[in-house]
């Protein structure tokens, strides 16, 4: 058993939702709660409270409840898992978590210097012990016993800047903040106007997100030359924090994105025997 950690001071964040191109003031507010409780001050500082049942998937991963929404959670979510902190309020007056600058980086920083206190409650360690494997298509995820939390992401793009990328990387604060948190959302030029259509990528833009035409990255330079599937691994931490509790495991994702996360996420949920304490 390992106690249960807060922020040591209030943080403070401004940006836009990458989706609703919306200005967001967004405040991580340390707390004994044990939880971590998202509250919408434009709606009366309603709070939120993450439930699987809540979560969906759309070109992001959000919490939408009959009261509102919240969505973009990811990366923040992966931030707050890596270091250990389970127990803080997510003040925000919009419905999006501002996307920064596409990636995980600021609030890493951020939550790194703030520091750490523990609280007297404990959480729980977990570790899969058993293996399972889940595919859609040509897209798959299998997870492996591992003695340590280990992602290893494989992607395949016909575009040129792209093409087959694969990472693995064992997933703790420092590997995190280094290899995985810089990596930042990317876009094709050519998807914008279907995506806006539905009313998402309407903050996207230069500054946020790596755009590419049909040839080449229109924003360069990356900051890795894997930028790409970084950022999907990204993806995926923020996604398994929805687990709750820490947990070791070799997860494997081929082809994948939210939704698949999600459904991993789903069944691990609901199969507690893959797991034991640590």
């Amino acid at each position: 058993m390992a106690k249960m950690k807060t922020l040591e001071r209030d943080l403070e964040f401004f940006g836009f939702g990458i989706h609703t191109g919306k200005p967001v003031e967004l405040r991580l507010i340390p707390s004994d709660s044990g939880q971590i409780v998202f509250r919408r001050s434009d709606l009366g500082n309603l709070e939120f409270r993450i439930s699987l049942e809540d979560i969906r998937t759309k070109n992001c991963t959000m919490l939408d409840t009959d009261h509102g929404k919240i969505m973009t959670l990811e990366h923040i979510l992966a931030v707050l898992w890596v270091y250990g902190i389970d127990s803080v309020t997510i003040e925000l007056n919009q419905e999006e978590i501002p996307s920064m600058d596409g990636s995980a980086l600021h609030f890493a920083r951020a939550v790194r210097r703030a520091g750490f206190k523990e609280l007297k409650k404990e959480t729980n360690l977990q570790k899969i012990t058993k293996s399972l494997f889940i595919q859609e298509e040509k897209a798959s995820i299998s997870v492996d016993p591992d003695t340590e939390l280990r992602i290893t992401y494989q992607i395949e793009f016909e575009h040129p800047s792209i093409k087959k990328q694969e990472m693995s990387v064992v997933i703790n604060p420092e590997n995190f903040e280094k290899e995985i948190a810089p990596a930042r959302t990317f876009g094709f030029l050519e998807d914008v106007p279907a995506l806006q259509k539905q009313g998402l990528a309407l903050g996207g833009s230069y500054k946020n997100t790596i755009v590419l035409d049909k040839t080449r990255v229109i924003n360069g330079p990356l900051r890795y030359p894997d930028e790409f599937v970084r950022h999907k691994i990204l993806d995926l931490v923020g996604d398994l924090s929805l687990l709750g509790n820490p947990v070791t495991g070799h997860f494997i994702a081929k082809k994948a994105g939210h939704a698949l996360h999600l459904k991993v996420v789903r069944f691990l949920s609901e199969n507690p025997d893959y797991f034991l304490p640590l």
